[in-house]
């Protein structure tokens, strides 16, 4: 079940994504370069709040966009 909580997750990542001027297929090709096997459209349903972000993925993202964990779980 998707709570709201990972639809705002969802939000923030695409949001640090957008003032990053990234595209979903740039951030893509990036975790998979640090081994994070994340497709664009993987990507996009986490953005969305429709499938949940392991904890590797996290600290991928987390490396990728250069941004704290407050920043991306801050509701």
């Amino acid at each position: 079940m998707i709570t709201e909580y990972e639809k705002r997750l969802g939000q923030n990542l695409r949001d640090i994504r957008i003032r990053q001027g990234l595209t979903q297929e740039e951030v893509s090709a990036r975790l998979q370069i640090r081994g994070c096997d994340v497709t664009r459209s993987a990507l996009a349903k986490i953005e969305a709040g429709q499938r949940h972000l392991y904890p590797q993925e996290l600290k991928a993202l987390r490396e990728t966009f250069r941004v704290t964990y407050e920043e991306i779980l801050e509701h």
